[in-house]
């Protein structure tokens, strides 16, 4: 076999993932971690500086972790890049250009009677 004809190439596959942590993909452990930073000072806030019961301030705290929840798993873990962003356009503007959304224009010679 001659080396010579054979072309090696450095594919760089590596590159193409973010990685994981925590089980999630790329950075979406930040989101988390933002989350319950936010719950914890809304909970010393309401419960330290405003004497509001304990259990209120937990459940008034919990809120910004459950959204960001809910965020980070129904719209970024496993989904494809820009889905979130995709899915709010379509929630605000609908459907974009597409030959579906087009109205049906026929030629009148073409018109079934």
């Amino acid at each position: 076999m001659n080396n010579g004809d054979i072309r090696f190439t450095d594919t760089n596959s590596a590159d193409d993932s973010k990685g994981k942590t925590w089980g999630l993909d790329g950075n979406l452990f930040w989101y988390l971690i933002g989350g319950a930073f936010v719950s914890v000072v809304i909970m010393l806030l309401l419960f330290s500086a405003y004497r509001i019961s304990f259990v209120a301030a937990a459940a008034v705290a919990v809120v910004p972790l459950v959204l960001t929840l809910i965020y980070v798993f129904a719209f970024r873990q496993g989904k494809p890049p820009r889905y979130d962003i995709d899915c709010l356009e379509y929630w605000l503007f609908g459907k974009g250009f597409n030959p579906d959304s087009q109205s049906k224009i026929q030629h009148p010679l073409n018109r079934h009677v």
